[in-house]
């Protein structure tokens, strides 16, 4: 879809687009409403400014948007293909081992009794132990910084969604 396309939507086709890069309803709204964006850049600056604007409520909203992480089959298919995927990058990045994916879903399942919403990350370009790796760092921090940092990774995923809808790489 063109940026053009997206300006041009009826409002609740354009939600729907929205949607498909964040769920929180408010941020949602903020976004239909903003239209018609003059640049993709613009569409961004104003995704970023509506999220950081948002009261934690929107925030939980939108981490219910992500599918857990949380038992082993999820996590054996999702890291299924890590080694032939990390064979051509420059990075040697292992697959993961059952080890790594047990503790991910026990580190997940932690994550969430301690805070009260699943661990979010932007995963891409990260490997399970990474992922590992980073749930491990974060299970010590408090709630509060906890909820910053999942909107902090949330905003990535944003972005970076929003640019798979307007066709964009990177």
């Amino acid at each position: 879809m063109t940026l053009e396309q997206l300006n041009q939507l009826p409002a609740d086709e354009a939600a729907t687009a929205f949607a498909q890069c964040c769920v929180s309803q408010r941020w949602i709204q903020q976004m239909v409403a903003a239209r018609p964006f003059l640049s993709a850049e613009q569409l961004q600056q104003q995704a970023e400014n509506f999220w950081q604007a948002l009261a934690e409520a929107d925030y939980l909203e939108a981490f219910e948007g992500h599918p857990k992480i949380g038992d082993i089959s999820s996590l054996q298919q999702k890291y299924a293909s890590t080694k032939a995927l990390a064979a051509g990058e420059q990075s040697s990045v292992n697959a993961a081992n059952d080890a790594i994916i047990n503790a991910l879903a026990e580190g997940n399942q932690s994550y969430e009794q301690r805070y009260g919403f699943i661990f979010i990350v932007c995963a891409t370009g990260k490997s399970a132990a990474e992922m590992l790796a980073l749930l491990q760092a974060r299970l010590s921090n408090n709630r509060a910084t906890e909820v910053q940092n999942a909107a902090d990774e949330q905003a990535k995923i944003t972005r970076i969604r929003i640019n798979k809808l307007l066709g964009i790489a990177g």
